[in-house]
């Protein structure tokens, strides 16, 4: 084989992985916001209610909701698969959290909150032929999500399937996002971003305002001494915005964690992936069009 002819092969396969890259980035728009709703709706905070959890704000059910599938973990435990919480704050909201209600009640209550939201925003397409077949596809992608090493991916993908399809679907698009939200925890790692400066990096490429990232409860001081780390390693600007290296590090970061989320794509293969991202198109607009997820969102959805 020549040199030429090894170097267009060479091109030829960078170019099928980006557009693979781009597909796994493309599903994941299209799933988060069907997983994250329920950490906003109404429904889901009434559930977390009568068990017992405060509904004063968000991240009274958030945090139990998100770990139940753990188990009974201790705080510290639910910091460490959350990676960007300021660990005060998680021992703030899980600390007695199993004494208020056990990991399996609060299942059995968000299955119940997605079950009422999704019947609320999808109305007649919840029974729908094309809903059943995106809950198949999203379904087939996420069994074959690797979950080693992938602690909430795991925990989700052990937890029975649901019968119904709308149920189902969110189940898929949770063992995805959190699948792909454990190797972007792997990818923060690699290039050597600690919780704090995770944010503090991505906020300074301006995938948020820095005031939405305070709501993961890090302190002003907190705040200013990782960006004195990043700004010692080059990575940030005087004035907190990002050096060009900083913004090749989390560049480097997104394609990282792209490349690790793209193994149920490749199961799933080009053909169903797409159709998938078809089917997706009409419950995606619904849970945007209802108003209930922040235009503003600490993913860097839209912006980045």
């Amino acid at each position: 084989m020549s040199e030429n002819h090894e170097h267009r092969s060479t091109e030829q396969a960078e170019r099928g992985e980006q557009v693979e890259s781009a597909q796994a980035r493309r599903l994941w728009h299209l799933l988060e916001p069907l997983h994250a709703v329920v950490y906003y709706a109404p429904e889901v905070f009434e559930e977390a209610g009568a068990l017992g959890y405060s509904t004063e704000d968000r991240w009274g059910s958030y945090f139990p909701f998100r770990a139940a599938p753990l188990g009974p973990v201790s705080a510290e435990a639910v910091a460490s698969a959350f990676y960007s919480f300021q660990p005060g704050m998680v021992r703030r909201y899980v600390e007695d959290a199993w004494k208020v209600a056990t990991p399996e009640a609060v299942l059995a209550a968000r299955r119940r909150g997605i079950d009422r939201l999704y019947r609320k925003l999808f109305g007649d397409l919840v029974d729908s032929p094309e809903l059943a077949e995106a809950a198949a596809l999203a379904r087939r992608a996420a069994e074959a999500a690797v979950t080693a090493g992938r602690p909430l991916a795991a925990a989700n993908a052990a937890l029975e399937w649901p019968s119904e399809p709308h149920l189902q679907l969110w189940k898929a698009a949770t063992v995805l996002r959190e699948h792909r939200g454990d190797g972007h925890l792997a990818a923060l790692l690699l290039a050597g971003l600690d919780p704090t400066e995770a944010l503090v990096s991505f906020a300074a490429i301006g995938a948020a305002s820095v005031e939405r990232f305070e709501s993961r409860g890090w302190t002003r001081e907190e705040w200013a001494a990782a960006s004195e780390r990043l700004t010692a390693r080059g990575l940030l600007e005087a004035d907190g915005t990002a050096t060009e290296a900083g913004r090749d590090l989390r560049r480097r970061v997104e394609e990282d964690t792209d490349r690790l989320a793209l193994g149920p794509w490749q199961a799933l293969g080009p053909e169903f992936t797409e159709r998938l991202a078809a089917l997706l198109g009409d419950y995606w607009v619904a849970v945007l069009g209802s108003g209930l997820l922040p235009s503003e969102s600490t993913l860097g959805i839209g912006r980045v």
